[in-house]
């Protein structure tokens, strides 16, 4: 019963979000080729990584599940298909711009929205944290069991 009365409010900021023109990541001094992960000038620290993560599990655990893989609960209630961030090869054509060009201005999927994460909420640091945290979300998995062991 309450799990509705949570998922209505995601919903309509999803629907109702409007996507802002469009923002450009700080480059570094010599720019990277477009699938290169080095235009972050984000150096991250442990404390920024733990920011991050807190970040990830405010605004995106709904959607993007809390390991990442793209079944979080609003996802799977709206039967939407978000990408597995635990797949490394999920991440591995998006340039670090691309990807906070996402985070920063939002992205249509289909009918839904995510919406824009606003300079207000999380500043150019927190967004270059938070790539660096997605980007790790795949080599946090687990190594697949090899089909020789007993």
């Amino acid at each position: 019963m309450l799990k509705p009365l949570l998922l209505l409010p995601a919903v309509i900021l999803f629907a109702f979000t409007p996507m802002s023109a469009p923002v450009h990541m700080p480059q570094a001094a010599t720019p990277a080729p477009a699938a290169s992960t080095d235009s972050n000038p984000v150096k991250p620290t442990p404390e920024s990584q733990a920011r991050a993560k807190r970040l990830f599990g405010i605004d995106c655990v709904i959607c993007h599940g809390a390991t990442g893989d793209g079944k979080g609960d609003l996802a799977n209630e709206l039967k939407l298909t978000l990408p597995d961030f635990t797949d490394p090869k999920t991440l591995a054509s998006k340039s670090d711009e691309e990807l906070f060009n996402i985070i920063r201005n939002g992205q249509r999927n289909g009918k839904m929205q995510m919406p824009p994460e606003s300079e207000d909420r999380a500043n150019n640091d927190a967004v270059g944290n938070l790539i660096i945290y997605l980007r790790g979300l795949s080599k946090e998995q687990p190594a697949a069991a090899t089909n020789g062991s007993k």
